[in-house]
């Protein structure tokens, strides 16, 4: 076994290298048995690094075309996506993209497919089969949140979805593409605290053969979770800071008073009610997967908190938290991966405004608000300004802010002579306003590197500029015209440090061959008929 790891290690390696040429392994090594085992496990790993995706609603009235949408993904560096059918079109243009596409059976199919094996067989055949492995399918969402809207379909989802199973097992498919169906999250009761949550004992007949299905063929639970609704039927409970993923203060995270866990957003304790109702019903080993989330940009009076700045916020700390694979605080080793609801403004969608105002972009691709993801790569890469802040939280006492700011002014070598008595940024004369300065101009003097806004915790990141009247912030003295695709969120800045040390993804393919061309490489043959 050991060996055998040891061979699979240095064919990762190896693998690496080729990738990077272009290949999969070098030539001498190519039809390796063992390099073909490693190639597969490397493509296992990646599978398992959580994703955020994004919903293709087709409601729109100048949609793009299927190649022009193709491109503007591509663009954008959005490797996963959602269609809610399984367009010929989209499937086609997606054909050698690399973007993987999570196709759906509408609900009005599933009499069909549920009732009828060869009909199911059809439907793969036509819709998976024919573009699988140039069209990267990754799975099949069966109906939409049935068991909430359409219950008498209930009954109709698993035989729907067992025969689809058997259809892509017939195909030798069903390892690379699952199949599961979406649910909203009202099929859970009693959410908060988490640990009471149950799935509605109404349901349940229909609940857990589903995911009996899904522990038997290794799915995951589809859930579609909008902390937007809950915050908006729970105003003066939730917090509004609890919704978007805001940096909190110990004092107001929320504590499950029957695990003690603490939770710093709504999202995660929405997934971790869904843990928990399945740990009701004795599923432990099903993964929860995002199908819809978001936030929406605009609303008619009745919504008040469905702005572009609350939209921002939310997605910008959705793609920041999951990229940060931090878990949830019950299963912290599992991150769920998300689609975002949704890409394109849907403008023919029905009253309310809101229906129509949950898109990133507009139909023309130009975006409808600018994202903020800090330290993730260019995915989304819609914002030319990448500009952001480092300043004091709220909630710390003055004492231990002044530490922070003396430090900061002392050896961080921060420019304080700005909050000096009689200068610019002197004013308002409090400790919190002052270390804020202090902060950035550190901040803003290291590059913004990954844990430079910080200060043992009484510090975070904002897209926000501080500056105030005559008091220009150090970050907002270095805007720049340059267009950047990288883009920035309000995060606080010490999860960068997770992210470093835990994502495989993040390893510098480059310096590491530099290094394995010189050391390893040649003689990597004669390592492996050693070891063989």
């Amino acid at each position: 076994m050991a060996k055998s790891k040891v061979v699979i290690l240095l064919c990762l390696f190896v693998l690496a290298l080729g990738n990077e040429a272009g290949g999969n392994c070098p030539s001498w090594g190519r039809n390796s048995l063992h390099c073909v085992e490693a190639e597969a496990e490397a493509e296992a790993l990646e599978r398992e690094v959580p994703f955020v995706g994004v919903n293709i609603g087709s409601d729109v009235s100048n949609l793009p075309g299927a190649t022009e949408l193709v491109a503007f993904l591509k663009l954008q560096k959005i490797t996963q996506v959602r269609i809610y059918d399984a367009s010929p079109e989209i499937l086609k243009a997606l054909s050698g993209s690399k973007i993987g596409v999570m196709i759906s059976v509408p609900n009005n199919e599933l009499l069909a497919m549920g009732s009828s094996n060869a009909t199911a067989a059809s439907w793969i055949e036509r819709n998976v089969v024919a573009y699988y492995p140039q069209t990267l399918i990754t799975g099949i969402s069966v109906g939409d949140e049935v068991l909430s809207s359409v219950a008498s379909s209930s009954p109709l989802i698993l035989p729907a979805m067992e025969a689809l199973y058997n259809a892509l097992v017939a195909s030798n498919l069903q390892e690379e593409i699952k199949v599961s169906t979406p649910h909203a999250a009202s099929i859970i009761l009693d959410p908060f605290p988490p640990s009471q949550a149950y799935f509605n004992q109404t349901l349940v007949p229909f609940i857990l053969p589903l995911l009996q299905f899904l522990s038997r063929t290794g799915s995951p639970l589809m859930m579609n979770l909008y902390p937007y609704y809950v915050f908006m039927q729970n105003k003066g409970v939730v917090p509004l800071d609890n919704a978007l993923f805001k940096p909190l203060t110990p004092n107001k995270e929320m504590v499950d008073p029957n695990t003690l866990l603490h939770y710093t957003n709504l999202l995660d304790a929405m997934i971790d009610a869904s843990y928990f109702s399945m740990n009701n019903l004795n599923i432990t080993d099903v993964p929860v997967l995002v199908t819809e989330t978001g936030w929406p940009a605009m609303a008619d009076s009745k919504e008040p908190f469905a702005t572009k700045d609350n939209a921002d916020t939310y997605n910008s700390n959705l793609i920041t938290h999951i990229f940060r694979r931090s878990g949830t605080p019950l299963h912290p080793e599992t991150t769920s991966s998300v689609f975002i609801y949704e890409l394109f403004n849907e403008d023919l969608r029905s009253p309310p405004v809101s229906e129509a105002n949950w898109g990133l972009f507009y139909a023309n691709t130009t975006p409808s608000y600018l994202l903020h993801v800090s330290g993730i790569g260019s995915f989304l890469a819609n914002d030319t300004t990448n500009q952001t802040y480092c300043i004091a939280m709220d909630g710390f006492d003055s004492k231990t802010l002044q530490a922070a700011l003396d430090w900061a002014c002392g050896p961080g070598r921060a420019n304080c002579s700005e909050i000096q008595p009689g200068e610019t940024c002197f004013q308002p004369n409090n400790v919190k306003n002052h270390a804020s300065y202090a902060f950035d101009s550190y901040y803003q003097k290291q590059g913004r590197a990954q844990g430079t806004c910080d200060f043992k915790g009484v510090a975070m990141i904002t897209t926000t500029d501080p500056s105030h009247g005559s008091c220009i912030f150090p970050g907002s003295k270095k805007v720049s015209n340059k267009t950047k695709e990288v883009v920035n969120s309000t995060i606080s800045s010490n999860a960068g440090e997770k992210l470093r040390f835990k994502t495989f993804n993040n390893i510098k393919i480059s310096a590491m061959n530099i290094i394995l061309h010189i050391f390893l490489v040649p003689y990597l043959p004669t390592l492996l008929l050693i070891l063989l």
